[in-house]
């Protein structure tokens, strides 16, 4: 996916955000909505590259001062982690559309800057347990946030599993093409499922079996619940394990806590799992070991081809007190108009959102998101700026997209995705910014799902200006590909870029570069410690943004179309789109 140090968290993830920031936005919006940003955009800095110079001029209107001050603004306490539905998604919107406006673009949606995305949240309002009961001893209850995180995804007031037989289901994968099939001869309908989460491929680092070491999307937490929704189970839980999960307990209890939202079901969800969840990986083995079972025993069998789900003899017991609102959140959108293909389009977007504030916590409680995603929204604003300041439009049009609800599962982009600004048949491909560098330049630039389209010549002609190569992900075990925005469109059928600093700092190595990484995932990610930091080298970000600008340029002063390459699993979708098929 992204930036070496942006973890993008998953399709449908859920945030801890801030019930009183949802309720004053929904009480105060309509006297709020034409009112500005406290802090206003900075104004353009001048730059002096001489006429004529159309590419130096973009490259030089991006600068560091602009560059930092979006970012201090938009990770500032005053803004309070940005959630959606909340006061600080006010600030943020109006802060998007005013830079916007100031730099001449049009509005993408008619005559507003903003589209609307009805969203629907749910939040436990109780901390419910979770109880199993059965098998040796007595009943293993598991205390919420500690060992265990429930929620449920039903858009309802109260959900339930109430002594539900529990079968372990390996990877809870159903992949015919793969021959694969975890609940091949297992009636699941009522029960709950407990399952592992990544997939064979990584646990066995088998090249043959699925990607080897790179996550598929089967290996996906979203993937694996709503599978087993669709072979009816009542309830879905997944066992955390840090390494495959890519992520420590933490994440799991700071991001799937508070308000969960989803998009408005039509059927307020009632084909999901009543409850969802995970739970630690040692409770996992005491779980086990109540059942007569060792779950390291467990992990072997279910890397094998031909597993068979094993009925646990335990019943799991669970009960979600919820509240629940619809609410309206807002993609925010901006053109500037190409100069012969004007109904061609380029996009370069970047999620706005983030964490919100939690009133529950004592001291700092605002995740600030600094990193995620204050550093691309950034970005998105001083490419805008770039693309402005070119004495003639280029031949294609560009959208700047700053779309919301990232963190709680790809919403906002999915939201764009199912109803364009602009035709999905007509635009041309894009880039999406997730988590920009802040430890300085590289000598490589990072690109998950490198190899997939055809985009990667264009970037890769921008990147040998700065004679820095493209690297494909490093981590391609974590499965980044399918957790930032860009995925919904790619769906779609439209070529994506996801690029990202690299880790070959050019004068500390690879090793620094990596070192950089896991401290932000183990000490920053999705935590109130991911704050606007003076000390940051941003330089490594502004180098990237230019190569960013100098792809996007070329791909819109050009006729060609570039498409998915073959075998690539969007390319039938892309094809038909651009033939006009159905």
């Amino acid at each position: 996916m992204n930036h070496p140090f942006k973890l993008p968290l998953l399709h449908r993830s859920i945030c801890a955000l801030c019930l009183f920031s949802i309720t004053l936005l929904t009480a105060c919006e309509a006297e709020h909505k034409a009112q500005p940003a406290s802090t206003p955009p900075p104004a353009p800095t001048a730059n002096h590259t001489p006429a004529g110079h159309s590419v130096g001029l973009g490259e030089n209107a991006m600068n560091e001062a602009d560059y930092r001050r979006h970012i201090e603004i938009l990770a500032s306490d005053e803004f309070g982690g940005r959630a959606p539905a909340s006061a600080g998604e006010q600030l943020t919107v109006d802060y998007l559309s005013q830079a916007f406006s100031g730099l001449g673009l049009e509005p993408a949606n008619g005559d507003s800057f903003t589209q609307d995305v009805p969203l629907a949240w749910v939040s436990a309002s109780n901390s419910p347990d979770l109880v199993f009961s059965g098998g040796e001893g007595d009943d293993l209850t598991l205390a919420y946030t500690e060992n265990q995180v429930i929620w449920t995804r039903r858009q309802v007031n109260d959900a339930a599993i109430d002594h539900s037989e529990l079968v372990f289901v390996g990877y809870g994968i159903n992949a015919p093409e793969r021959d694969w099939n975890d609940y091949a001869g297992v009636d699941v309908e009522g029960k709950t499922v407990i399952m592992l989460i990544n997939d064979p491929g990584f646990a066995t680092q088998d090249p043959e079996l699925f990607n080897g070491n790179a996550m598929t999307y089967y290996g996906r937490w979203d993937y694996k619940l709503d599978e087993a929704a669709r072979q009816g189970a009542a309830g879905a839980i997944m066992i955390h394990d840090t390494l495959p999960a890519a992520y420590p307990w933490s994440t799991v209890s700071n991001s799937w806590t508070g308000p969960q939202f989803d998009m408005v079901l039509a059927d307020k969800g009632a084909g999901l799992a009543a409850v969802e969840g995970w739970i630690s990986y040692a409770a996992a083995e005491t779980l086990f070991a109540k059942a007569g079972l060792d779950l390291g025993e467990m992990y072997g069998k279910a890397q094998q081809h031909g597993f068979s789900a094993i009925p646990l003899d335990l019943n799991a017991s669970a009960a979600l007190v919820n509240e629940t609102e619809t609410v309206n959140s807002r993609n925010v959108a901006a053109i500037l108009r190409g100069s012969e293909a004007p109904d061609e389009f380029f996009i370069y977007m970047a999620h706005w959102d983030h964490l919100g504030t939690d009133p529950t916590m004592e001291g700092d409680n605002i995740f600030n998101g600094a990193l995620d995603n204050a550093t691309g929204t950034a970005a998105l604003l001083e490419l805008a700026k770039a693309y402005a300041s070119l004495p003639q439009a280029p031949r294609r049009s560009v959208l700047f997209l700053s779309v919301t609800a990232e963190e709680q599962g790809l919403l906002g982009s999915l939201y764009y995705a199912a109803n364009p600004l602009v035709p999905l048949a007509q635009t041309v491909g894009g880039l999406n910014m997730d988590g920009m560098n802040n430890f300085g330049p590289t000598r490589d630039l990072t690109v998950v799902g490198l190899g997939m389209s055809e985009l990667d010549d264009y970037l890769m002609v921008a990147a040998a200006t700065q004679e820095r190569v493209l690297e494909a992900d490093r981590e391609a075990e974590k499965g980044y590909y399918y957790r930032s925005d860009h995925f919904e469109l790619a769906k779609r059928g439209v070529p994506m870029l996801y690029p990202g600093g690299g880790y070959d700092h050019r004068e500390k190595g690879v090793a620094y570069g990596m070192q950089k990484a896991e401290a932000y995932i183990s000490n920053n990610y999705h935590r109130v410690s991911d704050e606007y930091d003076l000390s940051w080298d941003v330089s490594g970000a502004i180098e990237d943004m230019k190569i960013f600008f100098r792809t996007g340029l070329s791909v819109v002063n050009s006729e060609k179309w570039p498409n998915w390459h073959e075998g690539t699993e969007f390319k039938a979708t892309r094809d038909a789109q651009r033939t006009g098929e159905k």
